[in-house]
Parts: structure tokens; C-alpha cells; sequence
């Protein structure tokens, strides 16, 4: 028998069927779910330590290391948004006192930036305006003045729309001694990237973008030398949930018998499993042909109407997330609501550094078709005339 009465009735809101609305994800992600991921979703879970279990999960970071074009046997799934893997990179890789180089041109430099300060390593930013890349030049005077154990590169800075060059910065960051970590969240899949042949320590993604799966995992991959770094630390991380020797062993990376770490979201990889399979059977090389040729069609569109394109240098253009300057007179609020409500089709405006500048709009694995092209380019013709000038 209850020895007291309850204080809180049930809530009227989930007495009610669940409502969805319909509708086109055309932002930085994430992106729309295509069916065979949606029908992963809704398979019945089993034991996350079952064998079968195991076998998903194997085949998971086969998928990974093909994404990644990597061999490294530490690669593994994080429990959580790419945020996570980032923070599980840094509270691996660096310790107290470490030197931490980061190219902040967006929120996503931001974010590494604060991380690492938290976790007590001198942190130096190479900043830069919105729409700001790095060169080789400017990067290797970073780690000749600061001697950093990391610098941190974002591939795809989804803030800006700006798609940052790789080659030779790995190359570059061995030969002063320092490990080379790349945030790929929004590029993997729609744009080159070789994980292995440009020299990349650590690299990340995120499940929710060109991938089309459910938010909520992450992927990582260490090489050799960033593994070395990490198993020879000289503190714990302070993270238990995020030490990687854990993951690793639960993940079957350390050809030892796994042991339990945390409960994994088995749904979830379920249908991370099936996006992966996805991108394996229409090859990486399609997948990024596809990007760039709808995101050149969306380019000409937006120009064809007038709209000004953040990023200046078409070679600097990131092919997933187009970035849009907002046009003079309008608030890019009023834009972004009649998308909405008027053509149900979501675009969103800047984030972090770019926010009031600009407008974003996303291609994202499935949804990068010509057909969506034409159908946000109707809605943004229809927002230009029927949205209020000069209300600011």
C-alpha cells in the first residue's frame, strides 16, 4: 500500500496521442530520416552485451573506418551528439598544463576552445572573422610560437558554410610533434576526406547529418600516435563515462574479452548501422558527387534570385550547409518563420558568430536533390515578397 498520496496527477499533454508535424529539414541538421533507417527504429531491442549485439556493433566501425577512409583499429561509437565526441577527444588527449592550438572560425573553435579551458590546458585560439580559413603558413606559425601537443581544425564549419582544406596540415602538425584533430560533424560523406592519407590523429563526426540517422551518437577514431598520447597519460581522464581505454574495450578494440562500461543505445545503432550501409552501397565517391552537384544547382538558384553567398571563394564552399547573406531590409527571423509556417520546410539562420548574418540551408545526405532545391527556392521567393523591409 502507497503511505502517501500522490502530489502530481498525470500530466493532461500525455494523455493525448503523440502529434509529429510534417516536415522538410533543409537546416545544418539535423536531416530527414529515409525509411530504412526509420524502420531500423522501430526493430525490437535486444541485450546490448547479446553476441548478436557485438556484431552489429562490429560492423558499425566497419562502416566508421569506410567513412573515415582509416585502418585504425581504435575506432568506436560515442553515446551522444558530436559535442560529445569532441569533449571525448580533448579529455583523453590533453592534460592539465598541455598546450592546445585551436582555429576558432565559428561556434565549433568556440566550443573546443572552452572545453579545453575547462580541463586546464593553455589554450591558445587562432581567431578568425566568419568566412575565415586557415592556411599552411599560418598554422605552422601557431605551433612554432605556442609547441602544442593538439591543434584542432573544423573540416566543415556548418556556422559559416566554410569547408577548410586538409592536405599537408597533417604532415605539417608531425613535424613539430603535435597531434592534429578534425571536427567532421556536418561534412562526412558530402565532401573528400581521407582520414589516413591526410595524416589526421583524431577525427570525429556526428550520426544526424549527411548519414541520416537519429541524433544521438557519434563516431571517433585515434591513430597510432594519438593512442600512444592517451595510454600514456599521466592522470586519469577525469571523464569515466568518456575514457576511451573503456570504450575501447567495450567497442572491441583492445582484442580483450569486453567488459560492461554503460548501457548503449541499441535502437539508435540500429539505425546508425543501416546508415552506414546505406552510404556503403551508394560508395562515397557518389555521395559526394551528389552534394556538390545539387549544392551548385542551389548556388545558381540563390544567385539567379539575387542573394549574396557568405562564402566568396567557391573552392572554399562547404557542400552540405550554403550560407546565405541576409538581405538588406529584411529580419532573417521573418524569413526563416514563412519558410515554415507557409511551405513547411525548415532553414535556420546563423549560430554563434554568424548569427543575424546569415541565412542556412542544408543539403544533407537524402535530402540533397534537385527537387528540394526547387522547393525551398519557392518558398524563399514567396518569403522575399510577402515578408516586411526595413523593420529593424
Amino acid at each position: 500500500m502507497a503511505s502517501h498520496k500522490l502530489l502530481v496527477p498525470p500530466p493532461k499533454a500525455l494523455l493525448k496521442p503523440l502529434s509529429i508535424p510534417k516536415r522538410l529539414l533543409l537546416g545544418p541538421g539535423p536531416s530527414n530520416l529515409p525509411p530504412r533507417i526509420m524502420s531500423a527504429g522501430g526493430m525490437q531491442i535486444i541485450g546490448p552485451m547479446d553476441k548478436e549485439m557485438y556484431q552489429i556493433m562490429d560492423e558499425i566501425k566497419e562502416g566508421i573506418q569506410y567513412v573515415f577512409q582509416t585502418r585504425n583499429p581504435l575506432t568506436l561509437v560515442i553515446t551522444g551528439s558530436g559535442h560529445c565526441a569532441l569533449e571525448a577527444a580533448l579529455v583523453n588527449v590533453l592534460e592539465p598544463g598541455d598546450s592546445f592550438l585551436v582555429g576558432v572560425n565559428g561556434i565549433w573553435g568556440q566550443r573546443a576552445m572552452d572545453i579545453g579551458e575547462r580541463m586546464g590546458a593553455r589554450v591558445h585560439p587562432m581567431t578568425k572573422d566568419p568566412g575565415g580559413h586557415y592556411t599552411l603558413q599560418e598554422v605552422e606559425e601557431g605551433l612554432a610560437q605556442h609547441k602544442p601537443v593538439l591543434l584542432f581544425l573544423t573540416h566543415g564549419e556548418s556556422s559559416t558554410g566554410v569547408l577548410q582544406p586538409l592536405d599537408g596540415f597533417g604532415e605539417l602538425c608531425h613535424r613539430y610533434n603535435c597531434l592534429l584533430l578534425v571536427d567532421s560533424v556536418v561534412s562526412l560523406g558530402g565532401t573528400p576526406l581521407y582520414m589516413d592519407q591526410q595524416g589526421i590523429d583524431i577525427l570525429y563526426s556526428g550520426s544526424q547529418k549527411v548519414l541520416n540517422a537519429p541524433p544521438g551518437t557519434s563516431f571517433i577514431s585515434f591513430s597510432d600516435k594519438a593512442k600512444k598520447k592517451m595510454y600514456s597519460r599521466k592522470t586519469k581522464p577525469f571523464s569515466f563515462y568518456l575514457d576511451i581505454k573503456w570504450l575501447a574495450n567495450f567497442w572491441g578494440c583492445d582484442d580483450q574479452p569486453r567488459m560492461y562500461h554503460h548501457t548503449i543505445p541499441v535502437i539508435s545503432l540500429y539505425s546508425l548501422r543501416e546508415s552506414l550501409a546505406l552510404i556503403a552501397e551508394q560508395g562515397l565517391e557518389n555521395s559526394w558527387r551528389q552534394h556538390r552537384e545539387t549544392t551548385a544547382y542551389l548556388h545558381g538558384r540563390l544567385q539567379a534570385l539575387g542573394l549574396q553567398l557568405f562564402v566568396k571563394d567557391p573552392a572554399l564552399r562547404l557542400p552540405m550547409v550554403t550560407t546565405v547573406v541576409v538581405p538588406a531590409g529584411y529580419d532573417w527571423r521573418d524569413i526563416v518563420s514563412y519558410v515554415l509556417d507557409h511551405f513547411d520546410i525548415e532553414i535556420m539562420g546563423g549560430l554563434g558568430p554568424s548569427a543575424g548574418k546569415v541565412l542556412r540551408i542544408g543539403l544533407l545526405g537524402c535530402n540533397a536533390t534537385r527537387e528540394n532545391v526547387d522547393r525551398v527556392m519557392e518558398a524563399l521567393g514567396a518569403a522575399l515578397q510577402h515578408c516586411p523591409k526595413n523593420k529593424l
